[in-house]
């Protein structure tokens, strides 16, 4: 065999990787975007602010959508912000992560920008209950281009498809999610061809390439021009997930497949439709139906309505992600988690995150009636995300990457005028529904600020009525108690301090087990580390350890795990045999107080709630032992 059939038959192989990859890319990160030409040229020129179809302001609003497109998907997500990765994994919390505070120069500054990336992620669940709703509940309104018969339906059968959904999330994706990249390809070629036949028959909508028919636009129609950027901006909606789905596909695929099919599948689509509106403005009220034959309705209903379950699917999972890192990261309460394949860390079902979105999604449904009320909700938590990613990618390429401050300015300059304008116009759609994302999102964020305020709190107040461990060393060298045959786990917060549940356990019993293990949960800022990094063993003497289990916030640590690592780092712990004594805090009311009254009350609400140490930890609860802690807010 010659050294270039060897080559020939080396890359084989990785082309094979690379195409499945792309394919399993498209059903996943690109459904939210590919949902839009539904909705997008309607909002534009029959929505809350529409404008008339006249061809001027066709060729506008379409030279906007097209540098939309550009600017914002292309440039700024694909080419910049998918650099800003952290050990392979994206999202504005990835992006928040990588702010180290020994790099900037003014280090007070991280609190504000990490608070700036937690709201914005929490801007996200918004988002999570505002896109299953208006891409469902678009889809399905299809029904109506058949028979104004099909109209009361249309709210019922949008209620039954969402219910289902989030009812077939405990099964997780993994078994059907193979059906995803198909589909979504099906759905994407459909858009294509329903486009390129219009744009055939009258070309002259290709001059919307333009960016002077964009400009001009804006000029030409002032206010109202400005207000309809807030429609424009439904084109772009769904770039956050191509960053969020980063660490699940790597960026070559996500790039390959953004440039060589779904742009050009969308593109023709848009100028499709803008292309009928040139020769039959009437059709403004639904222009995407208004592309099809007659006998094609109900089949691009059905794969519409596939399309948008998808694309509402990888938001609802991107929703459990979130909920998954915030725990890790210490700013919500420790919740149940389901693993929902066993060779597919990212698919993961969070109940109580699923059945809040489902509640607050089918309010939004019966609340605004239609997909057409629903875009006027759409957009502002979208915008505001996308805003503060460009400040914090602005931090990090100056302060982490050591970028040219100059040539970053300009072009974070432009990333800035195009994700302020976007979130003016939106701005306007508070009073008209756009308020929830913004409420829900600012609910989410407030109550991890006091999450994380109590924690702090309790950490400080468990930290002074525990003790070193050369103190506690010193201490029962004077007095020894009885060492009993056995192994125990006491689980602590501070690595440097003995647990408050080993002094109590040994007031009350007077008695200590042959080897004790003083187990810290450190999570990292690393998305994930590696088994061979994760645990660190230090053996104290008098039987003994000091454990610190290094998790990263993608990953769920697990007791029966990191024995295993341990063995191997010299601690000989049987699972099995092993006590875990765990520290349980009983929260009272104290004289002076350490936080407002009602925050104090909110926290010891979700202290009361969160989900014990054990399960969590999958700790076996026949070898779980409880010790109170009594603590003050």
């Amino acid at each position: 065999m010659t050294v270039e059939n060897q080559k020939k038959n080396a890359r084989a192989p990785e082309s094979q990787h690379l195409a499945a990859l792309s394919l399993a890319a498209l059903g996943v990160v690109f459904g939210d975007i590919g949902t839009s030409p539904i909705y997008a040229i309607r909002e534009c020129f029959h929505g809350e602010y529409g404008i008339a179809a006249t061809p001027a302001n066709v060729l506008g609003v379409l030279s906007l959508m097209f540098w939309s497109l550009t600017i914002i998907v292309t440039i700024k997500y694909l080419t910049f912000i998918l650099r800003a990765d952290n050990k392979g994994e994206g999202g504005v919390i990835a992006l928040t992560s990588l702010i180290r505070p020994q790099g900037l120069r003014k280090p007070g500054m991280r609190p504000v920008l990490v608070s700036f990336g937690l709201f914005a992620a929490c801007l996200l669940y918004g988002d999570g209950m505002i896109t299953p709703a208006i891409s469902v509940l678009s889809a399905v309104e299809g029904l109506k281009i058949i028979t104004p018969n099909f109209t009361p339906f249309v709210i019922p059968l949008t209620i039954i498809i969402l219910m289902a959904l989030f009812f077939l999330q405990r099964r997780g994706t993994a078994k059907v999610g193979s059906l995803f990249g198909p589909v979504i390809f099906l759905w994407f070629s459909v858009l294509a061809l329903l486009g390129i036949g219009k744009i055939i028959a009258c070309p002259r909508i290709l001059a919307a390439f333009s960016p002077w028919y964009g400009l001009q636009f804006l000029l030409h129609n002032h206010l109202h021009g400005f207000l309809v950027l807030g429609a424009v901006f439904l084109v772009v909606t769904g770039a956050e997930a191509l960053y969020a789905d980063l660490g699940h596909f790597g960026t070559r695929p996500i790039r390959l497949v953004w440039i060589a099919f779904v742009l050009p599948a969308l593109l023709l689509n848009y100028f499709g439709q803008g292309a009928l509106l040139l020769a039959r403005p009437e059709a403004a009220h639904d222009p995407f139906f208004a592309l099809l034959p007659r006998w094609g309705v109900i089949p691009i209903i059905i794969l519409a309505t596939a399309a948008t379950i998808i694309a509402s699917q990888a938001v609802i999972s991107g929703a459990f992600s979130l909920t998954r890192q915030a725990i890790q990261l210490g700013y919500l309460p420790r919740m149940k988690i389901i693993h929902t394949a066993a060779r597919h860390m990212g698919q993961i079902y969070v109940p109580l995150v699923n059945w809040v979105l489902m509640i607050c999604t089918i309010g939004l449904v019966l609340g605004f009636q239609s997909s057409s009320k629903l875009a006027a909700a759409y957009g502002v938590a979208v915008t505001s995300t996308m805003l503060i990613s460009t400040i914090l990618f602005y931090v990090v390429a100056t302060e982490r990457w050591g970028w040219k401050k100059s040539a970053v300015l300009v072009l974070v300059a432009v990333f800035v005028i195009v994700d302020t304008a976007f979130f003016l116009a939106n701005i306007s759609k508070v009073l008209h529904g756009a308020w929830f994302p913004l409420v829900i999102g600012g609910v989410i964020f407030f109550l991890m600020v006091i999450w994380r305020r109590g924690r702090k709190i309790t950490r400080d107040q468990i930290r002074s009525l525990t003790m070193s461990f050369k103190a506690f060393q010193e201490m029962i060298a004077e007095d020894p108690p009885q060492r009993v045959k056995g192994q125990a786990v006491f689980m602590t917060g501070n690595p440097d301090s003995v647990p408050v549940a080993l002094l109590h356990n040994l007031k009350h019993n007077k008695i200590l087990h042959s080897e004790i293990a003083l187990l810290h949960f450190d999570t990292s800022e690393l998305p994930r580390v590696p088994n061979d990094q994760k645990v660190e063993v230090e053996k104290l003497g008098g039987g003994f350890y000091r454990v610190t289990a290094h998790y990263g916030f993608m990953e769920k640590p697990l007791v029966s795990n990191l024995i295993s690592l341990a063995r191997e780092k010299g601690m000989d712990f049987d699972l099995e045999k092993t006590a875990f004594f765990l520290g349980r805090i009983n929260l009272m009311p104290g004289e002076e107080l350490q936080m407002p009254r009602w925050q104090g009350r909110i926290f010891s609400f979700l202290s009361r709630n969160e989900l014990d140490a054990a399960s969590y930890f999958d700790i076996p609860s026949s070898q779980v032992i409880d010790l109170g802690v009594p603590l003050r807010l």
